[in-house]
């Protein structure tokens, strides 16, 4: 998605907040060009590659095969909302054409060996000063930068880069190649329900969703801000429409930003939300945004950084204990004073927020 305090990949701060009335309890809602080539033939389209024993098979949506699942979890999984989530603040990313194209320097040694606590832990990341250092304290075991560049950033030595076609003017040769070099795995669009984000219809992003399939990526679903268990919203009317081309979606990504600072109840409304969404479509979930932040008053409030650390240490414990969940990436490594929610100051000051990442496992 979006969210963030920030101009992720350029590196320039834009702060959107926006209140949001009748939304799903538990589902923290948030909250370029547009040269988009050709879909290709279905002839073109790529097999995946196996995937690693963490996330299972994938799942080709073909008529009969995916949808709406047999079974559902236990009525205490069902959130009843009682009070309005609100969105997440808005990161209005540049488009891939307006981001500095450099690489991360070639190394001559090896990257240092992070100390990697938890195979799903992992980390949205711009640069900032001492980037590398702080992804590397951060003992995340993969991380993405809403590109297919890692920007800059040293990629430490058992960690892993995850590329994303953001949106539509991400669709290009140039970047499908470098997502596929990337592999095996690959995010799809940023919150696409959103104007601010990649603003696209379920009819374009199904138009281009063959060439993502090119790669021959694991690929995941379109990261909408907030509604993903809603039936006939833009999560399920793309899964629906890619099931009936027999399209392939390998795992759902999501997003989800919490107004309710009582941490305990933060962590059972978010477990909630994941598991509606996974009775819907039965697919692993990669939760690739999530924080406590709070726009009910149209302004962003956020938690104090106990509070924060609080929700962060009970829902990355909470995630680790649930199967379906295959991977998360908390919203984000820098920390500024629009960026509360960061892990890092710098290369080496953890914010107490970040402390408390490092010891999730």
């Amino acid at each position: 998605m979006k969210n963030s305090l920030v101009n992720r990949p350029g590196g320039r701060l834009a702060l959107t907040a926006f209140a949001v009335a009748s939304v799903l309890l538990g589902s923290g809602l948030l909250a370029a060009a547009r040269v988009s080539p050709p879909a290709p033939t279905p002839t073109t389209l790529g097999a995946a590659p196996p995937i690693e024993v963490l996330d299972g098979p994938g799942v080709v949506l073909t008529p009969g095969v995916a949808g709406s699942p047999s079974v559902s979890p236990s009525a205490s999984a069902t959130p009843t909302p009682s009070t309005v989530p609100s969105p997440s603040p808005s990161r209005v990313a540049a488009a891939p054409e307006a981001v500095e194209s450099s690489r991360a320097p070639r190394r001559t040694a090896p990257a240092p060996q992070a100390a990697v606590t938890s195979a799903k832990k992992g980390v949205g990341a711009w640069r900032f000063d001492g980037v590398s250092q702080a992804l590397e304290a951060s003992t995340a075991s993969w991380y993405y930068t809403w590109s297919t560049r890692r920007e800059g950033i040293e990629t430490p030595r058992g960690v892993q880069f995850v590329p994303m076609i953001w949106g539509p003017g991400s669709v290009t040769d140039q970047a499908l190649a470098e997502a596929r070099a990337a592999g095996p795995y690959l995010l799809g669009f940023n919150e696409p329900d959103l104007a601010e984000q990649s603003n696209m219809s379920v009819e374009e992003a199904l138009r281009l969703w063959p060439r993502l399939m090119s790669t021959g990526s694991r690929l995941g679903s379109p990261a909408v801000a907030y509604g993903g268990a809603d039936p006939g919203g833009w999560l399920d009317r793309f899964m629906s429409g890619a099931k009936e081309r027999g399209y392939r979606v390998d795992f759902i990504a999501l997003h989800w930003y919490g107004g309710d600072f009582d941490s305990e109840r933060a962590v059972g409304q978010l477990q909630r939300y994941l598991a509606d969404v996974y009775a819907r479509y039965r697919l692993p979930i990669w939760l690739t945004e999530f924080a406590l932040m709070d726009f009910s008053g149209g302004s962003v409030r956020f938690p104090t950084q106990q509070q924060q650390a609080a929700f962060l240490t009970g829902a990355t414990k909470m995630l680790g204990d649930t199967s379906y969940v295959h991977r998360y990436a908390w919203f984000g490594l820098p920390a500024t004073d629009r960026d509360r929610t960061g892990l890092f100051r710098s290369g080496t000051e953890a914010t107490v927020v970040g402390r408390a990442f490092q010891a999730a496992g």
